[in-house]
């Protein structure tokens, strides 16, 4: 059986992000979609918060279960007998990015292989820094995170979504 694990900070969770998971998941036995604290960003969710977001989000996904981690993920991963690293990218920038971190993670351990995954045209311009912007002054992100994900960023950014 195939484990893979897919990290991230999920802050907020978008329909990028669920549009990979979706795909990881027909592609893997089991999936661990991993919440981690980014340490150079302010989060505005909990942990607990995006974990929820999450599990509303995958409810027909039976292979795909949430967790949260604040350490390495490759020791992580030990823990769950994972070797595979799923990661998106969304630019060439990202992939320049996910290479470096790719190579410390194979470093860590060389039985993980970290796996790319394009992200769907329609979310490549998609950012957690964005929708927060466009939040704050009560845009339309309907179609770009799910609903109860809408929802929260406007009461939490103080702006209604339209």
């Amino acid at each position: 059986m195939t484990v893979a694990v897919f990290p991230g900070s999920f802050d907020p969770l978008t329909n990028g992000h669920l549009d990979l998971i979706i795909r990881a998941s027909h592609l893997f036995d089991q999936l661990v979609v991993v919440v981690g604290q980014n340490t150079s960003k302010k989060g505005v969710f909990t942990p607990s918060e995006r974990v929820a977001f999450i599990q509303q989000s995958i409810q027909t996904l039976p292979n795909v279960t949430v967790q949260v981690e604040s350490g390495l993920t490759v020791a992580f991963m030990h823990q769950l007998h994972a070797t595979v690293l799923i990661r998106g990218l969304r630019t060439s920038t990202d992939f320049e990015y996910e290479r470096g971190i790719a190579g410390m993670n194979r470093h860590l351990d060389p039985k993980i292989e970290t796996v790319c995954l394009m992200a769907d045209a329609k979310y490549q311009f998609v950012s957690s820094s964005l929708l927060r912007e466009v939040a704050k002054f009560g845009g339309d992100l309907t179609t770009l995170v799910p609903a109860p994900v809408a929802k929260a960023l406007a009461q939490r950014l103080g702006s209604d979504t339209k």
